[in-house]
């Protein structure tokens, strides 16, 4: 992973100072809050329904087990002893004193980790695969080109003060992880002809106008690539809607110009801009990595995995569902579940970050990753190991056997924490989980990707989820509307709005009718719910969420 040089931790150190003496001025009355807000977005600083909320990114969701520990410190120093990460490979403090933030950005550069740009109208953390350098279905490792985006977009003077915040996500698998289609640009590493380039695809995002990204460039060259992405902000920025907010994405630009305009205006951008790059990101690329080079794997017997796989219920459970294959012979990718029943989905306590840590240094060569799914992978662990690990997860509350189920939601934190927020999800998703635990079915119902937000933000993803829930205001009620069919995956679709929205109280029973009918519309067991879905269409699934409806046409 990336190791910060002399520059990186001046750079830090200076951002962190300045950012001291704002918050001080803002302490003592010198900057009233509107004047404060523009300096504290800069350092991922925002103020929620109770209290100040510091955001700390991670980028591409790359950690060691020194980092991991550190936001452990800060969850228990200064917060309420647990962090909540993100859709966005982030990681989130809900209950800091302002006074002490300053301290906590002193503590994460001690790491090299840091909370810029993780808010406001800038390019936010660039995100990726959370398998990126352990599977075998990549080019190559998409993370160098990530922290290369990194560096080249931290205070890039032009892009600091865009209509609105500005995403991008980085793969290099067909199988896509990340998300990049719903980002305003999405980039798939790939090789041709012994050629490696980048597809660039540009114009996706979710909230209250959920966009599908179109391809603006089928196989650009990597060395191409940063003065390209240069052209399209600079477009953006240019004829991008400023007059009202909720139209000033990129997904918007795109759409009211048309692709194909898009594409001609950012070409000519292109031709000028490439002219000022001598070659020196390659330079800088080449240097980034050297630092990524895989980690020494061992050889050793597997059998103390086969014996604990064939003799033991609870483990062969978990290895069923929360293993993925990995590239070296005889090792695993490990996705620890943040989403036991009835928890809150995407937190861990500052004990359970030290576990994780601890298990990354002795067993996962000193690696996790967070994804975008609310969870924690530790992507290189060798077979042997997984027994003693997983007694270690189960001891500590971290070895729930649920990745890709029901159970496993996305969830953002709603109104409990959120002042933007217009309902609950974390206690929906709560009844949720708890419910189809109580059922016993959430193994027999297979893969199934359900996420919740609690507003039209969608920072819970629910556009794309098989099963996505929207919580909203209806005079004062929460009420709750279910999309069905869509997906985050290279396949990707926005969901189709089944109907009528739910109360609280009546969400839950809605959803279990809902998987119950998908369980006798399947055509075998090894059917999926959006595989269901997309052969039959929503007519049956509908009728199964609105009987009452069925009842009266009959």
């Amino acid at each position: 992973m990336y190791q910060y040089n002399d520059f990186d931790t001046e750079f830090l150190a200076q951002r962190n100072a300045q950012f001291r003496a704002q918050v001080e001025r803002r302490i003592d009355g010198s900057l009233t809050e509107d004047e404060f807000k523009p300096l504290r977005l800069m350092n991922g600083v925002y103020l929620q329904l109770h209290a100040y909320m510091l955001r700390v990114a991670i980028p591409y969701g790359t950690l060691n087990s020194a980092q991991m520990r550190q936001l452990a410190l800060l969850a228990e120093k200064w917060d309420k002893g647990y962090g909540h990460f993100t859709t966005r490979q982030n990681i989130q403090y809900n209950w800091p004193k302002l006074r002490d933030i300053p301290d906590m950005l002193d503590a994460l550069g001690e790491v090299g980790l840091h909370a810029i740009q993780t808010s406001g109208n800038t390019i936010r953390n660039v995100t990726s695969d959370h398998f990126a350098g352990a599977t075998a279905d990549e080019v190559e490792d998409p993370r160098p080109l990530a922290e290369l985006l990194r560096q080249w977009s931290t205070d890039h003077p032009e892009f600091q003060f865009l209509g609105r915040k500005f995403k991008i996500a980085v793969i290099a698998s067909e199988q896509d992880r990340a998300v990049i289609r719903a980002h305003d640009i999405g980039l798939r590493i790939l090789r041709r002809d012994g050629d490696t380039g980048v597809q660039v695809i540009v114009g996706g995002g979710l909230g209250r106008t959920p966009m599908i990204g179109k391809v603006i460039a089928e196989f650009l060259p990597k060395a191409d690539l940063l003065p390209y992405l240069e052209a399209i902000l600079s477009v953006y920025n240019r004829i991008g809607r400023r007059d009202n907010k909720y139209k000033a994405r990129i997904k918007i630009t795109v759409h009211e110009n048309g692709i194909d305009t898009i594409r001609e205006e950012v070409e000519k951008e292109f031709i000028e801009r490439r002219k000022a790059f001598s070659g020196v990101d390659q330079k800088i690329l080449a240097q980034i990595e050297t630092m990524f080079a895989a980690p020494a794997f061992r050889r050793a017997p597997v059998e103390p995995f086969d014996a604990a796989y064939a003799s033991d219920p609870l483990f062969r459970s978990w290895a069923d569902t929360n293993l993925t294959a990995h590239k070296a012979p005889g090792y695993a990718i490990v996705s620890i579940s943040l989403k036991a029943h009835g928890k809150t989905p995407g937190d861990a306590t500052a004990d359970q970050m030290r576990v994780m840590a601890d298990l990354a240094a002795e067993f996962g060569h000193d690696e996790l990753r967070i994804s975008h799914e609310q969870n924690v992978i530790l992507p290189h662990v060798h077979k042997s190991d997984l027994p003693a690990l997983y007694a270690r997860l189960r001891a500590n509350g971290l070895g729930t056997a649920n990745i890709g189920l029901i159970s496993d939601i996305i969830a953002c934190p709603g109104m409990d924490y959120c002042a933007l927020a217009t309902a609950r999800s974390i206690p929906i998703a709560q009844d949720i989980a708890t419910r189809f635990d109580e059922l016993k079915l959430e193994h027999d119902i297979g893969e199934l990707k359900l996420k919740i937000s609690g507003c039209i933000n969608a920072c819970g993803h629910h556009h794309v989820g098989h099963i996505g829930i929207l919580g909203l205001d209806r005079a004062g009620v929460e009420n709750y509307q279910i999309t069905l069919g869509g997906d985050a995956t290279e396949t990707a679709a926005i969901g189709e709005r089944a109907g009528p929205g739910f109360s609280a109280d009546d969400i839950v029973p809605a959803i279990e009718r809902l998987v119950l009918g998908y369980l006798d519309l399947r055509a075998s067991p090894e059917e999926t719910f959006l595989q269901s879905y997309r052969r039959l269409g929503a007519a049956p699934f509908k009728a199964a969420l609105y009987p009452e409806a069925r009842a009266n046409a009959a």
